[in-house]
């Protein structure tokens, strides 16, 4: 395919062997322009679902069920498409035009033709607007990132509600409760559980996940040259891809690697000069406050109680009359809750809600940078948090954390909920991304992040809770095995399934294991979550039953225990603090026996049922995110089965839970490598990069991003 439009000059548009399209322009501003009719060609109906979600119209655009109504509520209660005509008036001259480009890219293509599957809903889609950009740029940088950390704060809250000891909490999570009010804690009115149902209800929102990333000097690499490798981890089993590749070009200069269809910037990728990748930094940048309420208003602690700011949504239905809904706000965010029902509730608020201009900046900004100082300085500004690496043509190498880190009251983690009537708990503005986790050259000549605990290289505290170390460490000591890296090796390691968590646990297993067909399995078993190894599959057999015996029948219950680990993200994301325990010789969880006892119990009973299969036991399906899996197989909208490779803590990681009636897997759903002395990026992108079923872009990647193999995208 090759395809000429217009702007200020002529925009050529050209797909590769690979359907990765190709823009050439004569000016950055056209360059958008062109990167917004790629993205509507290929991936129109994944943007406008995503706006239709963001707006809460699904029920009045899409269908009119009670989980569209939930769906509806959970983002208009956020309320971030009311909050971006303020950012658009902040708009410079360059980026209005620049934002202006892209919207006039995306709507000349749709104006012209737009998904059927929109038709078919009897839906024509309004213009996009750079308003809409900043919608989406919100919901992604919230959804599974920040709310994850929301989840596990409000799982303290439940756990404190359920009789959980404040013994076995601080064993949990150590340092992060300090004067925590139990008392206070149990008075609070929960109207949602951990995550509200419906928002997992769809299968239209990226999920994201977890990722890797890392970079290492010229001195480290075969080439003498430096080198960056970037796998984010994401939701697996949708059509199409979260990702979108292109390569853009104006004049000698180029760009390419991967973007998100409705935001106009290059997310992952090179230039000339500088290439960056971005993994998720658990920056804690949500806080709940007890809000004491009545009469609809807020106690504060002078004695005066303060109203709440009332704002009133109308959802339309298909066919069904709208609905009226209200939310109470303050300056702690959105109340769960009714402030005219007398008592104590939870106001949440998340630092980034507003964000908007400063983010399209640093990600305009950032193809002009010439050095990872530079990149470092320009996607520093972001306000979404991420951990960023960046390498340079000069041999330089780099890491930044990006994202609003609140200043908070003193001995505040940001982790337990505090007192709302206090002017002493609320925000007093954001810290400079200087002082957030940062290293320039360090002595080793290597970086790595995977979504671990960098505190250490900043000057204030930015993640009170993250992921454990294990895929982080063993990167390192995959790096560390090899004197000069090449990118073939680093190819290797994303591909790798060895899980040091499940090292540390088997230390402790193996002599207890039985002398069965089942135990010789598990005790030859490798470490390494092979799609075909049985090893695995018996080792996951038996942590969710030391889950299960540890965490719920000495406390939450064995039913809340098995919910957690199959119906939502805690221990996905979280295992770490659970493994604290797990590992400990001596536990208050443990309710009085010994860990070998525990482990030994566990044993028999998962080594119980038969061995099969790691890949076959978590086998999925590839759903396509309009019919969501609805349609018969020979109609070939969905793609798989997939068998899954990789564990919770091996570089290529593998989750698979159900989640609000759907399945939810989290692989690495791109993969990059790119060697600055190249003028090209060694890629592999999960599905394909069209959304359009009768496309032979639709599924044309997989097979290659299944077997570990790379492509070549190149100017």
């Amino acid at each position: 395919m090759k395809k000429l439009i217009m702007g200020k000059g002529p925009i050529s548009i050209r797909r590769d062997e690979n359907g990765v399209p190709h823009v050439k322009a004569d000016s950055i501003a056209d360059l958008y322009k062109g990167l917004g009719y790629c993205h509507a060609m290929d991936r129109g109906l994944q943007m406008l679902l995503m706006r239709i979600l963001g707006l809460g119209r699904a029920s009045e655009l899409l269908q009119s069920t009670k989980e569209m109504e939930e769906i509806d509520i959970f983002f208009r209660k956020m309320n971030w498409s009311g909050k971006v005509d303020s950012e658009v008036t902040k708009l410079t001259p360059d980026l209005k035009e620049f934002s202006d480009s892209y919207c006039l890219g995306v709507n000349e293509y749709l104006s012209k033709k737009y998904p059927w599957e929109l038709k078919l809903a009897g839906y024509k889609p309004d213009a996009w607007t750079i308003g809409d950009t900043m919608l989406l740029s919100r919901m992604t940088g919230y959804l599974t990132l920040a709310q994850s950390q929301g989840e596990i704060e409000r799982l303290l809250v439940e756990m404190v509600q359920g009789g959980v000891e404040k013994e076995k909490l601080e064993e949990l999570f150590p340092g992060l409760l300090g004067d925590m009010d139990e008392a206070l804690i149990r008075r609070i009115k929960l109207s949602e559980r951990i995550v509200p149902e419906g928002l997992k209800w769809n299968s239209i929102v990226p999920r994201v996940m977890a990722s890797n990333n890392w970079v290492v000097g010229g001195a480290r690499s075969a080439s003498g040259q430096a080198m960056l490798a970037n796998d984010p981890h994401l939701e697996n089993n949708r059509l199409p891809n979260v990702w979108y590749e292109i390569s853009l070009s104006v004049g000698e200069r180029y760009g390419m690697g991967a973007t998100m269809p409705g935001i106009p910037a290059l997310v992952i990728g090179k230039t000339n000069d500088l290439a960056w990748g971005v993994t998720y930094s658990f920056m804690d940048s949500v806080d709940s406050w007890m809000e004491e309420c009545k009469d609809g208003k807020a106690k504060r602690e002078d004695g005066k109680w303060v109203p709440f700011s009332e704002r009133k949504e109308i959802i339309k239905r298909k066919g069904k009359k709208p609905i009226e809904v209200k939310f109470y706000e303050n300056e702690h965010g959105v109340l769960d809750g009714d402030p005219y029902e007398e008592g104590l509730y939870l106001a949440t608020r998340w630092a980034t809600a507003e964000a908007g201009v400063k983010s399209l900046k640093a990600f305009t900004d950032i193809w002009s940078a010439k050095s990872a100082e530079e990149g470092m300085n320009c996607l520093g500004n972001l306000e979404v948090s991420f951990n960023w690496v960046f390498a340079d043509v000069a041999g330089n190498i780099g890491y930044q954390m990006s994202g609003l880190l609140p200043k908070r009251g003193k001995g505040s983690s940001g982790f337990v909920p505090l007192e709302g009537w206090k002017k002493e708990n609320d925000w007093q503005g954001f810290f400079e991304y200087v002082d957030l986790p940062r290293s320039y050259n360090p002595d080793e000549q290597y970086i790595v992040t995977a979504n671990d605990d960098l505190n250490h290289l900043g000057k204030v505290t930015a993640s009170n809770i993250s992921m454990e170390s294990y895929r982080a460490d063993r990167i390192r000591q995959l790096i560390d095995e090899r004197e000069k890296l090449t990118p073939e090796y680093c190819e290797k390691m994303q591909f790798d399934t060895y899980s040091l968590q499940a090292k540390k646990i088997m230390d402790i297993l193996r002599p207890l294991l039985p002398f069965s067909r089942q135990g010789d399995i598990l005790r030859d078993w490798d470490c390494c979550y092979d799609p075909e190894s049985k090893g695995a599959y018996l080792f996951e057999e038996f942590y969710k039953k030391l889950l299960i015996k540890v965490f719920g029948k000495s406390a939450l219950g064995e039913e809340v225990v098995s919910w957690l680990h199959e119906g939502t993200g805690i221990f996905a994301d979280f295992y770490g603090n659970f493994d604290r325990v797990l590992l400990a010789e001596r536990s208050e969880w443990f309710n009085g026996k010994s860990r070998n006892e525990i482990y030994s119990e566990c044993a028999l009973e998962a080594l119980s049922g038969e061995a099969v299969e790691w890949g076959e036991s978590k086998k999925y399906k590839l759903s396509n995110m309009f019919f969501g899996g609805k349609l018969p197989a020979l109609f070939g909208f969905d793609g798989g089965p997939v068998k899954m490779r990789g564990g919770r803590a091996s570089i290529h990681q593998g989750q698979l839970y159900n989640s609000g009636g759907r399945t939810t897997s989290f692989c690495p759903t791109f993969r990059m490598i790119a060697e600055m002395d190249k003028n090209y990026i060694r890629t592999a992108l999960a599905g394909g990069p069209s959304d359009r079923r009768f496309s032979k872009w639709y599924l044309s990647g997989q097979d290659g991003w299944e077997k570990g193999e790379y492509k070549i995208l190149a100017v």
